[in-house]
This record gives C-alpha cells, sequence and structure tokens, in this order.
C-alpha cells in the first residue's frame, strides 16, 4: 500500500501524532545497548511483599474480571491512603475509578468531560501525552509557560490562559519533566481562577511521594472549593516501582466519576485484577517505606547531578519527581535532537530531547531531560560514560 492510501486510511484526529519520543530514544538505547536514563522506569527490583501479593493472588485464581472500576478492597485501600496521608473523606463505592495506569485515566477524565471546541490549559514544558490526549478531545490548548531557572508562571500568564471557553487545566506536581512542585500558594492562585472561571482541574499526582525539598504535595482536591471541580489522577506505578503493572486510579466528586467511569469501561474494561490485589498490599505499606524511597531518590538525584556537570551539563536542581532537565547550550551540537542521537551513538546513554516536551521544539532545543531512577551502579556507569565521551569531543 503506498502512502498517499495509508494516510487515507488514518483519521483527522491523529493527523499530528508521532511516535512517542521517550519511547522511541528506549528503543534506539537498546538498538545501540545504550544505558536508559530516557524512560522513567526503574532497573531496581519491586517490593518483595506486593510481589509476593500479586504471586498469591494469581495462585488464588483471582484472574478474572474484577468490578470494571475496581475491586472493592483496593478502592477502600485507596481511600483509607488518601484518609491518612491527607485527611480526604472519600467514597470508594462512588467517587474511585481503578484505571489502566494514569495514563489512561487521564485520557479517560478527559474524554468523559471535554467537548470538542473546549481549551484546555497545560503548563509548558509538559509530559508528552498530555497534547494528544487534548487532541483526541478535540479541546484547543491554551500553553502557560513555566520559567527557568525555579520553573515558575507568572501569573498574569496564567490567568489570561482563562476564557469563558475554558474547560479545565491540566496540573503535574511534582512535575514531568522540571521536577517542579507547585507550592501552596501556587496550588492555592490556580484553584481560585477554577472556581471563578468555573473550570476542573485534573491533577496528575503520579510523583506525590518524590519529594527532596521542603515543599509538601497538596492535593488539589483537598483545597478550598476544589472538591467538586477536581479530577485526580495517580497510579502504583512510580512510588511502588512497577511501572508495567498499569494499575492507577482516578479520584473526583461523584458526578464527574459517573462520567468517567462510563469512558473507562469502554476503553478498558478494567485494570489487572490480580494486581489489584498486591495494591492492596501497596498501599498499606508503613510510613518508613516512603521514607526510604525519598531518601533513596534524593542520594540518586544528587548523584546523578554531579555526574552530568562534571560532563559538561548545566542543571535544573528537581524538587521532586525522578529526573533531571539540563541546559546543553556548551556543547557543539546544532539541537537537543541531534545531541540525544549522539550521545546514544557515541557515549551510550540515553536521553530524551528537550523538544518533546513543547509546542514549539524551537523552546527546548537547548534542553535535554535524563531519569535517575536507577541502581546507583547504573548510574555510575552512565557517568563514566559521559565523561568519557565529553573528554574525546
Amino acid at each position: 500500500m503506498d502512502a498517499a492510501a495509508t494516510r487515507q486510511l488514518a483519521s483527522d484526529r491523529i493527523a499530528n501524532f508521532t511516535e512517542s519520543v521517550i519511547r522511541e530514544m528506549t528503543r534506539l538505547a537498546v538498538e545501540h545497548d545504550a544505558i536508559n536514563l530516557a524512560q522513567g522506569y526503574p532497573d531496581f527490583a519491586a517490593p518483595a511483599a506486593i510481589k509476593a501479593a500479586a504471586r498469591k493472588a494469581i495462585s488464588q485464581d483471582i484472574n478474572q474480571y474484577a468490578i470494571t472500576w475496581g475491586a472493592r478492597n483496593f478502592r477502600q485501600a485507596i481511600a483509607e491512603k488518601y484518609r491518612r496521608w491527607y485527611g480526604l473523606e472519600l467514597d470508594p463505592e462512588r467517587e474511585i475509578t481503578v484505571c489502566c495506569g494514569s495514563t489512561e485515566g487521564m485520557i479517560a477524565s478527559l474524554l468523559a468531560t471535554v467537548n470538542p471546541g473546549d481549551e484546555v490549559i497545560v503548563f509548558e514544558p509538559f509530559y508528552e501525552n498530555y497534547g494528544p490526549d487534548t487532541e483526541l478531545c478535540g479541546a484547543a490548548r491554551r500553553l502557560v509557560p513555566l520559567h527557568p531557572p525555579d520553573w515558575r508562571f507568572d501569573p498574569d500568564e496564567l490567568r489570561r490562559a482563562f476564557g469563558p471557553r475554558t474547560r479545565g487545566i491540566i496540573l503535574n506536581t511534582p512535575n514531568n519533566p522540571t521536577g517542579k512542585v507547585f507550592t501552596r500558594l501556587e496550588l492555592d492562585l490556580i484553584a481560585g481562577l477554577c472556581r471563578e472561571f468555573d473550570a476542573l482541574a485534573y491533577s496528575d499526582e503520579i510523583y506525590e511521594h518524590i519529594l527532596f525539598g521542603e515543599t509538601p504535595h497538596h492535593p488539589m482536591i483537598a483545597l478550598e472549593g476544589m472538591r467538586d471541580r477536581s479530577v485526580l489522577v495517580n497510579s502504583m506505578s512510580k512510588t511502588y516501582s512497577v511501572t508495567g503493572w498499569r494499575v492507577g486510579w482516578v479520584v473526583a466528586s461523584t458526578a464527574l466519576t459517573d462520567s468517567i467511569r462510563k469512558v473507562h469501561d469502554f476503553l478498558t474494561v478494567g485494570a489487572a485484577a490480580p494486581l489489584q490485589q498486591a495494591g492492596v498490599t501497596a498501599l498499606g505499606l508503613p510510613a518508613d517505606y516512603y521514607e526510604r524511597l525519598r531518601a533513596g531518590y534524593r542520594r540518586r538525584r544528587d548523584r546523578l547531578l554531579d555526574l552530568l556537570e562534571s560532563a559538561g551539563f548545566r542543571c535544573w536542581v528537581p524538587d521532586g519527581a525522578y529526573y533531571v532537565m539540563t541546559d546543553i547550550s556548551g556543547f557543539d551540537a546544532a539541537d537537543d535532537v541531534e545531541l540525544v542521537r549522539r550521545l546514544i551513538r557515541e557515549a551510550g546513554v540515553a536521553a530524551v530531547p528537550g523538544s518533546s516536551f513543547y509546542s514549539d521544539p524551537a523552546r527546548g532545543a537547548r534542553q535535554v531531560r535524563f531519569c535517575f531512577c536507577k541502581k546507583q551502579t547504573t548510574l555510575e556507569e552512565a557517568g563514566r560514560r559521559l565523561r568519557r565521551w565529553a573528554r574525546g569531543r
């Protein structure tokens, strides 16, 4: 079939879609036997207790469909965790939907609540899925820049993005790719605009427990006046190092949940039943698990910062999540894509070109993102390769 015929088979809604740049970098890393500091998945083991719980569930024949919106005991465990951590009282029967990862949670929520022609505000740089998500809904994006070095937004720029067609705003905190943790003051400002313009807040909180500074995580849904206009998306992936399990959830008011569940049902039916049972164990882990998680990632962050800077990268220090954005102005590459491809081929280390996080690639052409959710030995070897490459340029 020729190219023209192939194009005719594709729908208009995906005309601007390309392969995920992050997944492309993983593919190239495998092809060139490079260390993968591109895609955000750990190369170390998940907690033994939750792996054992998954094996037990399979052995006990919990292998058929769970309730479409999630096994009851898993939804109860989710509700209990939010009560314990944030003082939130949630109804697991009417306000929690278990999804196939936070990726499905976000698109199901948007498809359930956004109409073609609506506007959705997105902070930029943004996680690459948010672009296709809004396009699949037929929505127009209104972009608000985050300004380095501390990735703050201008309140006046944000206010100008809101208008009569605004349906909602996507918020990711802690943030991928920048590592920004939105402060309570910033969240209150966003919440105030949502209330003023009758807009929803779609809050991606998947990195909630990976924090390094003094700024704590505040769920948007817990803020004054946001209980009925927030959609909280989260997952087991990052907190429990099980990115391949694809078990996430959406928390929202009953009215919003009713719509989200309809879309979720027809997208995926339900998340893996035995892994939901393992999720009950995961969400019940003691407080010291989260303390160790944070301390371990802080050590990895600090070490990767040292390794990158010794190889000539200028780093923006992240306050959360497990990524480091870097400035590559000191290198003689034409742009970020060229440098990343050279790193994979010549240094044997994969990263993500910064342009993939911007609507206009030129805005990220001097930026590259590295992840540090890797074993210390992996990071040390990546550092050796990068320093050797830098010396030989």
